[in-house]
């Protein structure tokens, strides 16, 4: 053990004239010396742990994606059980939650981009012109997606 981490026994501290509250100190700094060596090695294993989740999370991932391939390859994308009302009652629900989806994060995204906005035009009120083009062009970008999405659903339906 290096010389610096050993602990003086009492009769060395009362040698070298070392008052209590210093020799309390100065064990109080190597037990959080120890602590600080163990929570490194520990937090070295946490993320090893860490690396082999993500290890496993992209290897089920791609054992999904290649067992949905065979499922895609049917002759006309319909099952053989399916009838056509099944069918067509899948496509509605599925394009009604995805135009959902879709609509409600426009909506956040342009709440965001106004609330930004505004706080750009009251922290540089010179620049409001220019914020405001910005942000109108950024709300119409945000719109055409919308509508690309509803456009998208009334095709596939």
């Amino acid at each position: 053990m290096p010389a610096r981490y050993r602990s003086l026994d009492s009769t060395e501290y009362k040698i070298k004239r070392i008052p209590e509250v210093r020799r309390n100190y100065t064990e109080a700094v190597q037990v959080s010396r120890t602590i600080l060596l163990r929570n490194s090695y520990i937090t070295n294993r946490t993320g090893d742990r860490k690396m082999n989740k993500m290890k496993y999370v992209f290897y089920a991932t791609l054992a999904l994606a290649l067992m949905a391939i065979p499922a895609l390859a049917q002759a006309g994308g319909v099952a053989p059980g399916d009838n056509a009302f099944t069918v067509s009652a899948a496509k509605a629900i599925g394009g009604g939650v995805g135009f959902g989806l879709a609509a409600g994060l426009a909506g956040i995204g342009q709440g965001l981009v106004g609330s930004r906005a505004a706080e750009g035009a009251a922290r540089n009120p010179g620049a409001a012109g220019t914020v405001q083009t910005l942000m109108i062009i950024a709300l119409a970008l945000i719109e055409s997606l919308v509508l690309f999405a509803l456009l998208i659903v009334f095709v596939k339906l």
